[in-house]
């Protein structure tokens, strides 16, 4: 079984083939580079993604790596953006805007629309969830 903070694995079998999903139950987000080394891995896989809880920050890198038709959302989900933090040289935060418009350069166009029509990527977090999610990704 592979688990990461944020996801845990679970196997299946259905006509006489394994498969397995990913089910994020809840993740506060984290390293970048972490999420989108797991993402890679898990769209090679081939595995769907299942969206079962809070899914923030650094985790919302599942819309921009994993195709639409494998990523599903239970009314649990609930998908919170940001503006990026950098590390500086100086081992700092801060906020940089090439940073910000390259990841929301890097979500699929409808979100990128739904996070503009919100304000934008800002530091606060903003809540995409309910209707407004499932408009856009097909409910588990």
């Amino acid at each position: 079984m592979r688990r990461v903070v944020l996801a845990l694995v679970i196997s299946a079998v259905a006509g006489g083939q394994a498969f397995a999903d990913v089910r994020i139950y809840s993740s506060p987000g984290g390293n970048v580079a972490t999420y989108l080394t797991f993402f890679s891995q898990v769209k090679r896989s081939g595995e769907r993604v299942i969206i079962d809880g809070p899914c923030y920050s650094a985790c919302t890198l599942v819309l921009s790596t994993i195709p639409r038709g494998r990523v599903c959302v239970t009314r649990r989900a609930v998908l919170g953006f940001h503006a990026p933090e950098v590390v500086g040289d100086n081992g700092r935060l801060y906020h940089s805007r090439s940073a910000t418009q390259a990841m929301l350069a890097s979500y699929p166009a409808s979100v990128r629309t739904w996070i503009r029509r919100h304000g934008g990527l800002k530091t606060g977090l903003i809540y995409l969830r309910g209707r407004d999610l499932t408009a856009l990704y097909r409910r588990c």
